[in-house]
């Protein structure tokens, strides 16, 4: 009996396959008029049948005359047929995988993200994932060990070959509806393959054609969508219902199977679709981030750089189907914010502004600091060096000024041609004015400095009739509207908010305490409107902290985070030694255990308080003293070696900051000779000790907004690198 049923059923599926495999199969050629409907009545079949058997016929509703269709017909139909074997399974290529040539083994350590490490090794979290399985399950943990993917340079035939891909023409395809099945046209069609004859549209059975890889089918991504029901009314068909949900008529099937049990879409079927995103997701710059395509790029190199996978772009932005166009706007998640440089929601290009240069610009500055020549005795060499050591003006001065000779210098060897114009302001707003109506700016393409409100305002005011930009080298703000005035230095609110927003990131469960003296009222409102938890210390009528107060504050379970905002040098020297001997193992008087007790110490305003003699260094370093700084500590470099090559010793801080800001300047003014367009496209840029990222006020002008977290750490200030 067993053998019996054996031979019954290896006899069903031989009968089976030996019918299908005898399917009967006529060719229609389709006329005017004629739609996918009036052909299936014809031949007595089902519309998704004829669409079954001509995978290149996308829109049902919209067939081409004299597109050739495969129509399946039944035993009794007379016309003339043909028979095919059953086509195997067709195999999908998948996008190419690019290797790794080798690993780095990496130790998780504290605080550390999959975010950060694609920064510090570049590359992806899918690929950090693919070779460390165990992060599909588990969260990156402390202590982990992981193996990164070491990629190749990709050459710019390979980058191609992983956005396009090889096809071959089947039997009665063509051009047309090749095109049509990858969503391109006939034209880009022969772009993409300019070896295909123009006086011919032929096309060869095994004719291999290149083609955009096709980003595939989206449903994946559906998957995880909400889904809603929906009754098919009358006379609606499989594409419309695809069209009406943004999916694919494959996607409608895959998510509807009984479609194809029944034979096509019946009227009153309840299907299974995602919902449709609410109309309230507009496109605007509170959703969304845009970036503008540029010549010369690719699908692979933008999900490369703008750091997006390609479904999630293609999601995005579904008219990439159609091909990338230079000049497109593609849409990408708001949250790309924090790890793109953004302007105004617009992302901008990363590109390195010394391979930009345009040689045959040449920037013309003028250059006006306060030498206070008119102060200096030349004739007394002692006096003269005695006034030049004691003058703050004369220091500050020299410095952006020796500093600034440093970056023309170095523009030049880059072949650009410089042209510095120097005038002594000796700190007179009379002076300034004289020289101003002796001294026309025509010509001049920025002005470096005034120091000062009153200068700054006037020079600023005459330099605007003539469009020409001034840079501040202190000052972050002014009273005045000063549209033309790139305010160089970060105010207190984005130094505050720099550090703020560090600490946020940072702290788990940490107590925050808030030691504040009466100036400085905004900085701990500032504090406790982002961490309402954080508790004030109490100030003596002296002006100093209140100890036994303060003590009971201190957390013996968690780490302490103290903000101490002053520019009392006394207070902070008392506040720091305190602080130092708060860092101390305790005994429990209820249990007898030993509990040590962590402090750290934070500023919003760095400021000479901290920098007193009677601060202690060792102070500093033992509370990981951290704060917000407009620059950071430059170390030996080629600027330094050039500087004291130049002029005997080695710069000082205003020194460091005029050739920053004259670099900055020259570089930008050597890409476009308009930095008020240089401005707006360029995103941050940072030097060898200040940063520079100008916001435009329309009214009030260019502010920058980048800053520097610097930390105390043994006896040294070292930049902190945050996530």
């Amino acid at each position: 009996m067993k053998k019996f049923r054996l031979y019954a059923l290896v006899w069903a599926l031989f009968f089976c396959s030996t019918v299908l495999s005898q399917q009967r199969y006529a060719t229609h050629p389709v006329k005017e008029g004629e739609t996918i409907y009036s052909i299936a009545k014809q031949y007595r079949v089902t519309p998704y049948s004829i669409l079954q058997e001509n995978p290149e016929i996308k829109n049902a509703e919209e067939i081409q005359p004299n597109t050739i269709l495969i129509i399946p017909v039944g035993n009794d139909y007379r016309g003339a047929v043909s028979t095919k074997p059953l086509q195997e399974e067709v195999v999908i290529e998948e996008p190419r995988q690019i290797e790794p040539i080798g690993y780095t083994r990496h130790r998780v350590r504290k605080r550390e993200t999959l975010f950060s490490l694609t920064q510090k090794y570049d590359v992806t979290e899918e690929q950090i994932k693919r070779y460390n399985k165990v992060l599909y399950s588990e969260p990156l943990k402390k202590g982990m060990v992981l193996q990164i993917p070491q990629y190749p340079e990709l050459t710019e035939e390979e980058e191609r070959a992983l956005d396009f891909e090889t096809y071959v023409v089947q039997p009665k395809e063509t051009r047309w509806s090749i095109a049509h099945k990858y969503g391109i046209t006939v034209d880009s069609l022969l772009v993409l393959n300019p070896n295909l004859p123009k006086n011919t549209s032929y096309l060869a059975v095994g004719q291999e054609l290149e083609l955009p890889r096709p980003k595939g089918d989206s449903l994946s991504e559906q998957e995880v969508a909400i889904f809603e029901s929906y009754t098919v009314p009358k006379s609606m068909g499989l594409f419309r219902v695809s069209q009406n949900y943004g999916i694919s008529v494959d996607s409608v099937m895959k998510l509807n199977p009984e479609i194809v049990e029944i034979g096509g879409l019946k009227e009153g079927m309840v299907l299974r679709l995602p919902k449709p995103k609410p109309k309230s997701q507009e496109v605007n710059t509170e959703n969304y981030l845009f970036y503008e395509v540029k010549p010369k790029q690719n699908i692979f190199r933008l999900t490369q750089n703008l750091k997006i996978s390609r479904d999630s772009l293609y999601l995005l932005n579904p008219e990439l189907e159609n091909g990338l166009k230079v000049g497109m706007v593609l849409k990408l998640p708001k949250d790309k914010t924090e790890v793109l440089d953004v302007k105004n929601a617009l992302i901008l290009d990363t590109f390195n502004l010394v391979d930009s240069l345009n040689i045959n610009n040449h920037p013309n500055i003028l250059v006006m600091l306060p030498f206070r020549l008119d102060r200096i005795n030349f004739l007394n060499s002692e006096k003269t060096e005695n006034q030049v050591a004691s003058r703050r003006d004369i220091t500050y001065a020299m410095g952006l000024y020796t500093g600034a000779l440093v970056a023309a210098d170095s523009l030049k060897k880059l072949g650009v041609s410089v042209n510095l114009k120097v005038m002594d302001t000796e700190l007179s707003l009379d002076r300034v004015k004289l020289e101003l109506s002796q001294r026309p700016l025509f010509g001049v393409d920025a002005i470096f400095g005034p120091v000062g409100p009153d200068l700054l305002g006037e020079v600023a005011v005459q330099a605007n009739t003539n469009d020409i930009p001034v840079i501040a080298p202190f000052a972050d703000k002014s009273e005045l509207s000063l549209s033309n005035v790139f305010f160089s230095y970060p105010n207190d609110e984005v130094l505050r908010e720099r550090i703020l927003g560090y600490v946020n990131k940072m702290r788990e469960n940490q107590a925050i305490i808030v030691i504040a003296d009466e100036k400085h009222q905004e900085a701990k409102d500032s504090i406790l409107a982002k961490f309402p938890m954080a508790r004030v210390a109490k100030m003596s009528e002296d002006g100093s902290l209140h100890l036994i107060d303060f003590q009971t504050m201190l957390s013996e379970q968690e780490e302490n985070w103290v903000f101490v905002e002053t520019d009392q040098a006394n207070l902070a020297a008392s506040v720091t030694s305190i602080l130092n001997a708060s860092n101390a193992e305790v005994i429990d008087e209820e249990s007898g255990e030993t509990k040590t007790i962590v402090v750290k110490m934070f500023t919003t305003n760095y400021n000479n308080a901290f920098e007193g003699e009677s601060v202690s260094r060792p102070h500093l370093s033992n509370l990981d003293f951290t704060f917000p700084s407009a620059y950071r500590m430059v170390e030996n470099n080629a600027f330094t070696k050039a500087y004291i090559k130049k002029f005997g010793h080695e710069p000082d801080r205003y020194a460091v900051r005029g050739f920053d800001l004259m670099m900055d300047l020259l570089l930008k003014l050597s890409f476009k000779k308009n930095l008020f367009e240089s401005a707006r496209v360029i995103g941050e840029t940072e030097y060898i000790g200040n940063r520079f990222n100008y916001f435009n006020d329309w009214s009030s002008g260019f502010f920058n907004k980048a800053a520097y977290l610097m930390q105390y750490d043994d006896l040294r200030i070292k930049q902190l690198e945050t996530k």
